[in-house]
């Protein structure tokens, strides 16, 4: 099976996860520029979006750009696992919308034979670390000046991750 067809559309409750296109860029550009997600996700511009369009699923709710989730396989038989990326508009902030789409591509990366999961939020990102860990992820370690934030520091990120049987629904 192959983890992400071009074809694919996810359903969820309220979420729909389907491949982004070059006609979700716009919209992705407009919810990653929202600064309570640029926090968190730097600058990103058109370029940046399309170049990551293959590994990227649109998070749409009520058939509007919600979001996005990237999703990274690590397909090396001794290291298979998956790890992901999301935002999700502000507007739906604290909605569940986020943990909604985690667990919607989780349960298909389980269908195809996925045991393990990651995410790494920067450590301050609270909000973020408590929707994870919502969803079953755990904390692993920190990972020293991962990430180069929008203020031109370094910043910690939190590894976390979650094993299939660890899943909560």
């Amino acid at each position: 099976m192959t983890l992400m067809p071009p074809d694919l559309i996810l359903h969820g409750e309220r979420v729909v996860l389907r491949p982004s296109r070059e006609e979700n860029v716009d919209a992705l550009v407009t919810i990653l520029a929202e600064p309570e997600v640029m926090r968190w996700w730097r600058t990103n511009t058109h370029d940046d979006v399309r170049e990551e369009l293959h590994v990227g699923l649109t998070i749409l709710v009520a058939d509007q750009v919600a979001g996005w989730l990237l999703v990274h396989e690590e397909t090396e038989p001794d290291y298979r696992h998956v790890a992901f990326d999301i935002a999700v508009t502000t507007a739906l902030r604290g909605g569940g919308y986020g943990r909604e789409a985690l667990r919607v591509i989780i349960d298909h990366c389980i269908a195809d034979d996925h045991h393990r999961f990651t995410i790494d939020p920067t450590v301050d990102n609270e909000r973020a670390i408590r929707s994870y860990a919502a969803v079953g992820f755990k904390p692993v370690g920190i990972v020293r000046e991962q990430e180069l934030g929008a203020d031109g520091i370094w910043h910690d990120g939190l590894m976390m991750d979650l094993l299939a049987r660890e899943l909560i629904p």
